[in-house]
């Protein structure tokens, strides 16, 4: 029992040597060195930025141009490709049997109408002779009921003739109105059918349709958008060509669909676009920007000055103890290199971008002369921001 006490002892003193050593350590080496770090100034500045659609151009004006009429091509009154006028004759289909039929019903109408006086005639006759007594009343009853039903027949043969015009009218095919035709589906001597037989395609050009979807949740926003309209210099939508060159022609909302797409939870919108140099096409892909309604006098920072810790956003803060705080922020979209704040920080804030690998909250920090930010945001974001970022 007493070589254990003294063991334990022994252990013990040992212990407590080897704290106290380590403490005077500690004292010796001193508080942790500081971070290197550079800092920025947090800059307030005009931050316009766009969201991105994808978006497909359509013509506002589209038709197919079919027959109504049954019979073989006989002419093409045009060049494909060309702009036609409204009115303008596009397609012959053989009329001769029309014209033949409207000749016909021309004929039968007259002689209805032949009828029609001879019918009269007799009534006004009978009808003396019955003042007369000279002759019964039942002649006189069926010299009626003759011009009567002579007088329906020409009703009838008015609508033969009326009928009969309309398909000779209907063999000359004429553009509805004022576009650009495509390629001819059909050739000379072609067989077409009524209804059924595509002929070409005519669209308007100018202005022009561009299709695109949102989700439910940003329904009110462009409803707003719509109410409060457009007009020259507005640019609160623009367009990117295929190409990538951003089309100079403002657009204004024309449509928004009746009703969300159960199945996406998406809503169609149509924005028009004036289009007086015919660049856009019916059926091109483009992306249509729309300005963000957080656009404004926005603080932004260098996006490198942000780091994200499960899911939330912080921003290192130099303070006045050369201290760096770490501070929690709302972000907005990002503008190049820089990205907005939304809340968190305020204009003026020295934040640190470079170091932050080694930075603890309440670290302390060395520093040298503070560097400018080149803050100049306009016009220029995608608006795409990072996770946690506040864009739609």
């Amino acid at each position: 029992m007493k070589k254990t006490l003294i063991a334990l002892s022994y252990a013990a003193g040992l212990f407590a040597a080897a704290s106290c050593g380590k403490k005077e350590d500690e004292k010796a080496a001193g508080p942790p060195p500081a971070t290197p770090v550079t800092l920025v100034e947090a800059k307030a500045t005009d931050a316009v930025y766009y969201d991105e659609y994808p978006s497909t151009v359509v013509a506002i004006n589209n038709v197919e141009l079919r027959s109504q009429v049954a019979g073989f091509i006989t002419n093409i009154f045009f060049k494909e490709g060309d702009v036609v006028q409204k009115g303008k004759t596009l397609y012959e289909i053989d009329r001769r049997k029309y014209q033949a039929a409207y000749q016909q019903a021309l004929a039968g109408l007259r002689s209805t109408q032949a009828t029609v006086q001879n019918a009269q005639v007799n009534l006004n006759r009978y009808e003396r002779l019955l003042e007369q007594d000279a002759v019964a009343r039942q002649i006189v009853d069926n010299a009626r009921t003759n011009y009567a039903t002579a007088q329906a027949q020409v009703g009838v043969a008015q609508a033969n003739v009326a009928a009969a015009r309309t398909d000779l009218d209907y063999s000359l095919i004429k553009a509805p109105f004022s576009g650009r035709i495509g390629i001819s589906q059909v050739r000379l001597g072609s067989q077409v059918s009524p209804g059924s037989t595509l002929l070409n395609t005519i669209s308007a050009e100018d202005p022009m349709g561009v299709d695109f979807v949102i989700t439910e949740a940003d329904l009110n926003r462009f409803a707003d958008l719509q109410r409060q309209g457009g007009g020259k210099g507005d640019s609160t939508f623009r367009l990117v060509l295929p190409d990538g060159t951003a089309y100079n022609e403002p657009g204004r909302i024309l449509a928004i669909d009746r009703g969300v797409n159960q199945q996406t939870g998406t809503v169609q919108i149509r924005v028009q676009f004036a289009n007086p140099k015919r660049q856009l096409k019916d059926g091109m892909s483009t992306v249509l920007r729309v300005l963000n309604r957080q656009s404004g006098r926005r603080v932004v920072v260098p996006f490198k000055a942000v780091v994200e810790q499960m899911g939330e956003n912080f921003i290192f803060v130099a303070g006045d103890s050369s201290k760096a705080h770490q501070r929690k922020v709302q972000l907005g979209p990002r503008l190049r290199d820089q990205i907005v704040v939304m809340e968190g920080i305020k204009a003026g804030d020295q934040v640190v971008t470079e170091g932050l690998q080694r930075l603890r909250d309440g670290g302390q920090i060395q520093t040298g002369a503070p560097a400018g930010a080149n803050t100049q945001g306009t016009g220029t974001g995608n608006g795409t921001p990072p996770a946690g970022g506040s864009a739609k």
